[in-house]
């Protein structure tokens, strides 16, 4: 819990021991865990440590450099903004295969090894980088090569797609997801992510009609921000996405219809609450889908946010998950059960039924 911070620490120490138990043992499934956004910290500094800059040229090298320094002197993130300046670092640092492998790998430990693993199960999910030393084939052959050294029950890949991307990166990445399914290899879902208010939606109809129709789950980052308009949300429900993230500025007309398809709410609490989105856990959207017991997923995942917030974007990456965040799926959960005002105060029979709604909500691994 020493690595744990805020709002999630704050819920795990009010906790009685036998209900930490209780969440430890508990199967839980992470969806929304964007790769880039969970490498631990000491890798990217053991990678810093052992090579040059990327040769990648699509970012300063005076930024990198002043990353990766940063990383070398032992950088401690005490703050969200400890954070950004750090992306250029990891992209450069990641550019290659065997370095991205080594990442994916890390990542991939910290959610699924060790007894009990923080999740039984995880989706993980990343845009697929071109860079001088690997195509977006590529990639994601080499992501799914470390996803694969686990069971299929255990871990899968989702083949995320930047609001950013022109049309025919975005087709070229949904292309790649749906060649790689079709060879049996486990990509189980494609995601749209980045910048909430950038992008035309209706260039991506195509590409995630395509990859419904090689049965490849869809999730849709989605009514994010409060400036997002009703057509922009509108026309990602067009696309029937299997699951949602986010969701947290729906109206009230598309949180019924939501509820009408039973879409899957991916919520991420600690990441509503640091990017106030939401101001205070009682005002969560979690509690209108607790109310008709509609399927969500508990997970540590992803917010980009908006400009009027102060926070950035690089790359299309979010600026959350467990490295900038420092939090946990298990402090995700100790947030459901922890007592007023740390957490919801959610009973061990509810928290139980949450967790096996992301059970149920996984996206289905190549027959």
């Amino acid at each position: 819990m020493a690595d744990i911070v805020g709002h999630a620490h704050d819920a795990l120490a009010s906790l009685m021991p036998s209900q930490l138990t209780f969440l430890q043992n508990l199967p839980k499934a992470e969806l929304h865990a964007h790769l880039n956004g969970c490498i631990p910290i000491h890798v990217l500094q053991e990678l810093a440590s052992e090579r040059a800059v990327s040769s990648d040229t699509s970012i300063s090298n005076e930024i990198v450099q002043k990353g990766i320094e940063r990383l070398k002197a032992g950088v401690v993130l005490k703050e969200i903004h400890d954070f950004f300046g750090l992306f250029p670092a990891i992209y450069a640092l990641t550019s290659n295969p065997s370095a991205l492998a080594r990442a994916t790998r890390a990542v991939l430990a910290q959610f699924l090894d060790g007894v009990p693993s923080q999740a039984a199960y995880l989706e993980l999910r990343s845009t697929p980088r071109e860079t001088p030393d690997m195509s977006r084939l590529q990639y994601i052959q080499t992501v799914l090569d470390e996803v694969e050294r686990y069971p299929p029950e255990r871990a899968a890949l989702i083949v995320s797609v930047d609001r950013r991307m022109r049309e025919e990166v975005a087709r070229d990445c949904v292309e790649c997801a749906v060649r790689l399914r079709k060879e049996g290899r486990r990509v189980v879902g494609v995601d749209l992510c980045g910048d909430p208010l950038a992008g035309e939606m209706s260039t991506f109809e195509q590409c995630f009609r395509l990859a419904k129709e090689a049965g490849l789950g869809v999730t849709l980052h989605i009514a994010e921000t409060r400036e997002n308009t009703i057509d922009d949300t509108l026309k990602l429900l067009s696309f029937s996405p299997d699951r949602l993230g986010h969701a947290t500025f729906l109206g009230a007309a598309e949180q019924d219809f939501v509820r009408n398809t039973n879409t899957c709410v991916e919520i991420c609490l600690t990441s509503n609450l640091l990017c106030k989105t939401v101001e205070t856990l009682g005002d969560h959207h979690i509690r209108y889908y607790l109310k008709y017991d509609h399927p969500v997923c508990i997970c540590v995942g992803s917010l980009p946010v908006s400009p009027s917030m102060n926070l950035i974007f690089v790359d299309g990456t979010q600026t959350d998950d467990t490295l900038p965040f420092r939090n946990s799926l298990l402090g995700e959960y100790a947030l459901l059960m922890a007592a007023p005002p740390f957490g919801l105060g959610l009973s061990e029979a509810e928290i139980t039924r949450i967790a096996q709604m992301g059970m149920d909500s996984r996206f289905k691994s190549p027959s």
